[in-house]
């Protein structure tokens, strides 16, 4: 008797077992930064997240340094299947769509993160942002974006009347109008040839990341002169997932997820926060001179970006409601350009 109930309760475990063992989830997420980078880091501590409030039940095989594709192709990757989530940035997607440059970069919008993430989940945003993301095969689960970005100079950048003229890094696409507008000259190059090219004087100055990251690739060694606070970029980059596999997640799983992207949210913005003041000091003690723009002058940058925005809203229907969305939120928040 005893034997049979012992042999009982084992195929019940094994059964149990077996349909833990089915309810498992392994999602695959490429990211573009390294594991060493601070926000690989945080990436690291995310999956930590996951997998121990799901008790397992969901484990994450984290791509770092876009190790399986191109940053550029890790969109198309999630929606064929190769991977499940992207975690780069909207903006690699704007081929696809104009309207995700403004989920990606918004461009003389807010002047802080926590502006720019309660546009997410306040001013209507996600709504706006995720009928975007869902015609195109993907879920936007939410953003983590370090703040704002510092322009490098090797001459003074004050204001806009040092924009004349200057020769400067520049991303492709809607930072070039912007610039242009106010009479820069902004050069479309690799972000690896940005220490070169200061080095040489091909450019004056260069957008390329936070102060702090500045500081890491060694351009404070070439330049002195930096915009800080910053005023210009804030690029926001997202989890998004595919579709189908989000929605064939359980209710519980995508709880446990959208908890830690919050999370994520919120260290990421914090950290940066500090290491930007840090680095701030450090360089204001080596003899590098920072400016912190005027709200008369960032009212002008914006009244200039505002109108580039025009020309992408009229570009497709979805940009256009982007904009619009924006454009409510900011006027809300009193940031809208005159």
């Amino acid at each position: 008797m005893k034997l049979s109930k012992l042999l009982a309760s084992a195929a019940l475990a094994a059964v149990a077992a077996g349909a833990a063992s089915a309810a498992d989830v392994t999602l695959r997420i490429q990211t573009h930064y390294a594991t060493e980078h601070p926000s690989g880091k945080l990436a690291a501590g995310f999956v930590d997240d996951i997998q121990t409030m799901s008790g397992g039940e969901i484990a994450i095989e984290m791509f770092y340094s876009s190790s399986v594709v191109a940053t550029t192709e890790t969109w198309d990757a999630a929606v064929n299947g190769i991977l499940d989530c992207d975690m780069t940035g909207g903006a690699y997607q704007t081929g696809k769509n104009p309207a995700f440059q403004f989920v990606g970069d918004i461009m003389g919008g807010y002047d802080t993160p926590w502006q720019q993430i309660s546009w997410l989940y306040y001013g209507g945003g996600y709504d706006a942002a995720q009928a975007l993301y869902n015609a195109n095969g993907m879920q936007l689960i939410g953003w983590w974006l370090y703040g704002q970005e510092s322009l490098s100079s090797s001459k003074p950048i004050a204001g806009p009347a040092d924009l004349k003229g200057w020769k400067f890094r520049s991303p492709p696409g809607l930072e070039t109008e912007i610039f242009t507008e106010m009479g820069a000259t902004p050069i479309v190059m690799d972000f690896t040839e940005i220490f070169t090219a200061l080095e040489t004087g091909i450019i004056d100055g260069a957008d390329a990341s936070g102060l702090y990251n500045n500081v890491g690739l060694g351009l404070y060694d070439i330049v002195k002169h930096a915009t800080y606070p910053g005023f210009h970029s804030m690029p926001s980059d997202h989890l998004a997932c595919n579709k189908e596999v989000w929605d064939g997640l359980s209710e519980k799983h995508r709880r446990i997820i959208d908890t830690a992207m919050q999370k994520l949210t919120l260290h990421t913005a914090l950290s940066n926060e500090k290491k930007n003041a840090e680095a701030a000091a450090e360089l204001a003690a080596n003899g590098v001179t920072l400016y912190n723009w005027s709200e008369k002058d960032r009212a002008d940058f914006r009244a200039a970006a505002q109108k580039a925005w025009d020309g992408w809203a009229a570009k497709t229907p979805e940009a256009a409601a982007l904009v619009e969305s924006h454009r409510t939120y900011l006027g809300q928040l009193g940031l809208l350009a005159k």
